[in-house]
């Protein structure tokens, strides 16, 4: 009995824990909502986006700005952020981002950019939680240099992960379970990035704008809670007087 009630505590552990695991290009639908920054004009600043009825979300307005509250800007080139956001999740709009043109090889303008141009860190903020975000990042001069953070509604992170190539990247991040956690992401420098970044093609969505195989399937865990419950309730037999 004592083997069957560990069991059962591992299971419920794994089955709750909120975490990020990493999506490749190509892992959205056509169906995704995506912010290419085409409107509002260029030298618009914390620019806001607004949609209606994306299935599994309902209305989604989507806004941008250099931190959320409860974060600092630090250093100077890079410039970086740093400390935990405050709970509730929230922007902050004293610390800009700003629509621009950008000529680098494989840039699609406009772009957002943090502030000072291509050298501040950007933070998104949805008013609904999300399963999964996905953008275009770069110009990236060198590896580990940027950091990507998601964070639920209490400002709690989720997960980080860093680019992994130069020039432009894809980074799609996705609550490990399939479940809509995401409120938040944030893009920062944290190495040495020489020229600066910026981001492109926003999209985000529940478990419905995901291809069939990016979705974590709730299967996977009740085979495992199946499995070991099976090995020992074997154990538990074996073990009998």
């Amino acid at each position: 009995m004592t083997a069957r009630l560990v069991v059962l505590t591992v299971v419920v552990t794994v089955c709750s824990y909120a975490g990020i695991v990493e999506l490749g290009p190509g892992s959205f639908t056509p169906a995704a909502p995506v912010i290419d920054f085409s409107t509002p004009a260029l030298g618009t600043v914390n620019p806001i986006y607004n949609f209606t009825a994306v299935p599994g979300l309902g209305n989604v307005s989507v806004s941008f700005a250099g931190a959320f509250m409860g974060q600092t800007v630090t250093g100077t080139f890079p410039k970086t952020l740093s400390g935990n956001p405050t709970n509730a999740l929230a922007l902050d709009t004293s610390v800009e981002t700003t629509i621009v043109d950008d000529g680098a090889a494989g840039a699609t303008s406009p772009v957002l950019s943090g502030s000072p141009t291509f050298n501040g860190p950007i933070v998104i903020l949805f008013n609904v939680d999300v399963a999964a975000v996905g953008l275009k990042g770069g110009f990236f001069d060198a590896l580990d240099g940027t950091s990507i953070t998601a964070f639920d509604a209490t400002g709690a992170s989720l997960g980080t992960v860093t680019n992994t190539a130069t020039g432009f990247q894809f980074f799609g991040l996705q609550e490990s379970t399939g479940a809509n956690v995401i409120r938040g992401i944030a893009f920062y420098m944290t190495g040495a990035e020489p020229a600066g970044v910026e981001i492109d093609n926003v999209t985000f969505g529940s478990s419905q704008q995901l291809a069939a195989a990016a979705v974590p399937e709730p299967a996977t865990f009740l085979s495992l809670a199946a499995g070991l419950l099976a090995v020992s309730a074997l154990r538990y037999r074996r073990n009998r007087p």
